[in-house]
């Protein structure tokens, strides 16, 4: 199905691969492979000040609020959102159909979905209470949904309906409350309708008692994270002799700005909060997002600044494989049998930053191998 012309955006390059995103991508997932936890035993060497503060970025707000870790679900997601209109340009200049790829872009959403299940412990069988959704099932939802409207519609219309999700979502979450928590606060963990409706749908099925963080109603403004990232791969794959690297690079960083002050004027009305996916919060991690993509793509693409940069491609071009890995395999185990006998040797504080350290590189070893072999798990 066609796009409207009068909304298509000014020509654009020829499809290229962007090696800042996959590095981007590897930063952001080497927190969740053993860097944060690794962060924290450094901390703890020396408790107090700036290392708590630290200590409390590794983790997550317990509900309002917006720390470093509160960015990397949603910045994985905004980057799948920018590599959609490159892997589409590829598709249509190899002559794929437009059905085609609209099998393919619902085939890899739904694929998420049963991935996301998997990690759950789908293999388990204990259907009465596995946890239907998923930050793999919340990926695959939020992207594919953004990709059809992509494919269904021009520039300008999706702005709108990004905006309209936004506002919608904000507007139900304050003046409509959960009927079976009556005088509880509309933006509450017990009063919000989000969870209402996760309770009523699948009660025994859920995250938390009664909620879910990845929950229904929350994956509609999740959506809007990836297209925001839709949005900026759009913006960097125009060809116009005038918009220079280095000018795409200011211009997000603009971009990032603005968010941020959207999300601050937002954050006076409804706290930024992750696990109902509000307005404030898609600005906050939109800004975060769109200003860390800035910075990389500046670095990597524009001044060619790449020899830093494999540790974390490794990492970024195999990222669904260590996410579902580290439930499969043990790499704490691996860990202790190579690097066991010299964290004994120290003082606990000590030795646990030695194991981190050893997580950390049976991981990465074996990413490396995998990339070597040219082996990649790709949805």
């Amino acid at each position: 199905m066609n796009r409207p012309q009068t909304d298509r955006p000014p020509q654009t390059a020829a499809p290229q691969r962007l090696l800042s995103l996959d590095t981007l991508r590897g930063f952001d997932m080497f927190f969740i492979m053993g860097f944060a936890a690794l962060v924290v035993s450094l901390c703890r060497l020396r408790p107090g000040g700036f290392s708590d503060w630290l200590i409390a970025q590794m983790g997550h707000a317990e509900w309002d609020g917006f720390f470093h870790h509160d960015t990397i679900f949603p910045l994985f997601l905004f980057i799948a959102g920018i590599s959609f209109p490159f892997s589409l340009a590829k598709q249509r200049s190899k002559g794929t159909s437009e059905r085609a790829i609209l099998a393919k872009i619902v085939r890899r959403g739904l694929t998420l979905v049963l991935l996301g299940l998997v990690y759950n412990g789908l293999f388990r069988l204990d259907f009465a209470t596995l946890r239907l959704p998923s930050v793999l099932g919340r990926i695959g939802l939020a992207w594919m949904f953004a990709a059809l409207l992509y494919m269904r519609f021009g520039l300008r219309t999706r702005i709108v309906l990004a905006a309209g999700i936004l506002a919608a979502y904000s507007l139900v979450l304050h003046f409509v409350g959960a009927p079976d928590a009556p005088g509880a606060g509309t933006l509450t963990l017990e009063g919000n309708i989000a969870g209402y409706i996760d309770r009523r749908i699948m009660p025994s099925h859920l995250y938390l008692d009664g909620f879910d963080p990845e929950g229904i109603l929350s994956t509609f403004p999740a959506v809007v994270t990836a297209m925001l990232g839709m949005f900026t791969g759009e913006f960097v794959r125009r060809s116009d002799k005038r918009l220079t690297g280095g000018r795409k690079a200011l211009g997000m960083a603009c971009g990032a700005a603005a968010l941020l002050a959207a999300a601050l004027l937002w954050n006076m009305w409804q706290p930024i909060n992750k696990s109902l996916w509000n307005g404030s919060f898609v600005c906050a991690a939109g800004a975060y997002s769109l200003g860390m993509f800035a910075l990389f793509y500046y670095m990597i693409d524009v001044r060619q600044w790449r020899r830093w940069t494999f540790f974390f491609k490794v990492i970024g071009v195999n990222s669904i494989t260590i996410y579902l890995g580290q439930m499969i395999v043990n790499f704490g185990y691996t860990s202790k049998f190579f690097f066991g006998g010299a964290a004994s040797k120290l003082p606990p504080e000590a030795g646990a930053v030695v194991l981190g350290i050893g997580y950390i590189a049976c991981c990465w070893l074996l990413l490396w191998f995998l990339d070597r072999q040219r082996i990649y798990f790709k949805v």
